[in-house]
């Protein structure tokens, strides 16, 4: 077994989901080496917890979903949820050997199993300890344009981050937060204005999420006006985008574009519920390692030097009221290798070209 997996295994065990003797946590893996299983298995029994396994596989989700009913998902999120209920802690590994394998299931079907997943996800979130990962296919390297030997490499430098030394200065633009009203965002293709007053900022510093790395909040729901134009590739629902510009007026997507003729499949997701026009955070990016895009959010939106900005729900720790089935991560890199960019808070200018400008933030800037 490749001893990075018992690193990552004590890394998820130890220190991400903290689990403690007896308690129940639930190890939910798709496309993952049972090597990683076996890894994650043995850390638990080594801090005397009780381990539950659940393993999935990709194409058999998206053959599920081709013909999804009402029926078939809510039985489904009321298993699922009953076995949520009774643990204490969860952690899920996500393998892709295909990124895109469920870019053809009907937008009806996706929606039918988004909303009966919805209540398993909210308890998993207010109740459990958990923590979300991918796992390094050669899909995911294709993706990266790295070798599959050289993307292993970086995925486990990316997830061994010694996420505890960033905890000071993560607390510090945390307080910073807090106690801000205005943002204004600008760079090529961006002159956003929001409020984030009184609405609570939240440190990720490898506890939920691995690889981790951001601080956010959320706008207040009818503040943002202006444009802002995505820099960074995304995907959504098995769907690539690029280029995406949105355009906001009293808090909504009046406007959306994206590049390559996506603009129809672009509003057919934001056109999902009245709150997919509207957003649920917005967050600053900063893992010192993850320095490009590759159309996986859980590394993109923790790109050094980067921002995000989400269309739909919002996050309850750091909540606006916004409620929707989407939560989209959209992701802005304003290092100067990507055009630069500047963020300013109450009129302040706190990060120039993807680098803090205040001393007890520097840590921050890798």
């Amino acid at each position: 077994m490749d001893p990075r997996y018992n690193e990552l295994a004590q890394q998820l065990i130890r220190y991400s989901t903290s689990l403690k003797k007896g308690e129940k946590i639930l190890l939910d893996l798709v496309d993952t080496p049972e090597a990683m299983a076996i890894a994650l298995i043995r850390e638990v029994r080594a801090r005397k917890g009780v381990p539950f396994l659940r393993l999935g596989a990709n194409r058999l989700t998206r053959e599920l979903m081709m013909g999804a009913t009402n029926e078939q998902f809510k039985t489904t999120g009321k298993h699922l949820l009953t076995e949520m209920k009774d643990m204490d802690a969860y952690i899920a590994i996500r393998g892709s050997h295909n990124i895109t394998e469920t870019s053809d299931v009907p937008q009806k079907n996706m929606a039918v199993a988004m909303k009966h997943m919805r209540k398993v996800l909210d308890h998993r979130v207010k109740k459990t300890k958990w923590c979300v990962l991918r796992w390094p296919h050669p899909a995911m390297a294709q993706q990266a344009g790295m070798s599959t030997e050289a993307f292993e490499d970086f995925y486990f430098k990316v997830c061994l981050l010694d996420y505890k030394s960033l905890l000071p200065a993560m607390n510090a633009l945390k307080k910073l937060m807090d106690k801000t009203d205005q943002v204004h965002l600008k760079n090529k293709g961006t002159d956003l204005r929001f409020s984030i007053k009184d609405i609570p900022a939240i440190v990720c510093g490898g506890n939920y999420n691995i690889p981790d790395g951001e601080v956010f909040t959320a706008p207040v729901k009818d503040s943002v006006e202006g444009v802002i134009t995505h820099n960074a590739p995304t995907i959504y629902r098995g769907i690539a985008f690029d280029g995406i510009k949105l355009v906001f007026e009293k808090g909504k997507i009046i406007k959306a574009e994206a590049a390559g003729g996506k603009t129809k499949e672009l509003n057919k997701i934001l056109n999902a519920d009245t709150g997919a026009r509207y957003v649920g955070e917005f967050a600053l990016g900063f893992h010192p390692v993850i320095r490009e895009p590759m159309r996986d959010i859980l590394f993109d939106e923790k790109i050094a030097g980067s921002f995000h900005f989400t269309p739909g729900q919002a996050y309850e720790e750091a909540d606006n009221g916004n409620r929707s089935t989407v939560h989209w991560d959209m992701v802005t890199i304003q290092r100067k290798d990507y055009g630069g960019g500047e963020i300013f808070f109450d009129g302040k200018l706190i990060r120039k070209d993807g680098i803090f400008l205040p001393k007890n933030l520097a840590k921050l800037n890798g």
